[in-house]
């Protein structure tokens, strides 16, 4: 099992994560922002990897301190569990569509972090979440798992749907992207005998 494990304690959160790059989808959430937990919930379920997220913040200030910790931590266990990321597939593409809204996302698992974020929201708050914290989260995973990340709403006009479709086509393309080619198991998928720099 490719599995990583992360605790982070600072003074503004305190942050534990597990993740299981082979599991079924089960998920353990509690984030203490109800939104966010829903959407991590969508990416374990539709990516079948496993995911246990604990964090308690000063949400008593808002919730951007917790919210990028938590992208940050995830990241972070994505990249324990990938290891030299011999034998993944590492692209991946999904669309998802929710009701309205049609979202597309694309990666490659290459050890060099971009976002290219192509989505907007037009209220502030999606339950408690401020909704310009999304790309935020995005941002954080991205960076700390080494992932260029594409995510887009290609059209759509409910918010809820808008966000909710962009987490489930980033659960099905990092599915693909951390799944092992069984033609490959043995190699790093790179011309250059290794991903990232």
């Amino acid at each position: 099992m490719r599995t990583g494990s992360i605790s982070r304690k600072t003074a503004e959160t305190d942050v534990s994560v597990t993740v299981n790059l082979d599991g079924n989808g089960v998920y353990d959430v509690d984030t203490g922002i109800g939104f966010l937990d829903h959407m991590i919930e969508q990416l374990s379920r539709h990516s079948l990897i496993d995911l246990t997220v604990r964090i308690k913040g000063d949400l008593h200030i808002d919730g951007h301190h917790t919210t990028e910790d938590c992208g940050i931590a995830i990241g972070q266990a994505i990249a324990a569990a990938l290891g030299d990321k011999r034998g993944i597939t590492r692209y991946g593409t999904a669309y998802a569509p929710m009701d309205e809204a049609l979202a597309r996302v694309s990666l490659d698992i290459s050890g060099r972090p971009v976002l290219v974020w192509k989505a907007a929201f037009t209220q502030a708050q999606l339950g408690s979440m401020d909704t310009e914290m999304f790309e935020h989260w995005f941002q954080s995973v991205a960076q700390n798992a080494g992932i260029t990340l594409h995510v887009e709403c290609l059209y759509g006009s409910n918010n809820h749907h808008i966000i909710e479709g962009i987490y489930k086509a980033f659960a099905r393309a990092l599915r693909e992207g951390v799944a092992i080619d069984p033609r490959k198991a043995d190699a790093i998928p790179s011309t250059k005998g290794q991903l990232g720099g």
